[in-house]
């Protein structure tokens, strides 16, 4: 079994995206292949967690009120 990698950014920090978010149908309430957050929106990561299978870390970010979504460290970079 392979150790989890070890995340990048922390719980707290602001990031920026650095692609457009779309919805690839995890997120509830939004239809499938709908932006969720444009390239640069800003947000903070409120958790981080581990996606089991890909043993890497998932992040989530907050971006303005109400809207949290699960990102990877490619999808964002340091604000």
């Amino acid at each position: 079994m392979f150790e989890p990698r070890l995340p990048k950014y922390q719980w707290g920090q602001r990031v920026r995206t650095t692609v457009d978010l779309v919805n690839d149908g995890t997120f509830p309430g939004a239809p499938k292949e709908a932006l969720l957050v444009p390239e640069g929106g800003l947000g903070e990561i409120v958790n981080v967690g581990t996606h089991t299978e890909a043993n890497m870390p998932v992040y989530l970010v907050e971006f303005g009120e109400r809207l949290v979504v699960g990102c990877l460290e490619e999808e964002i970079t340091p604000a």
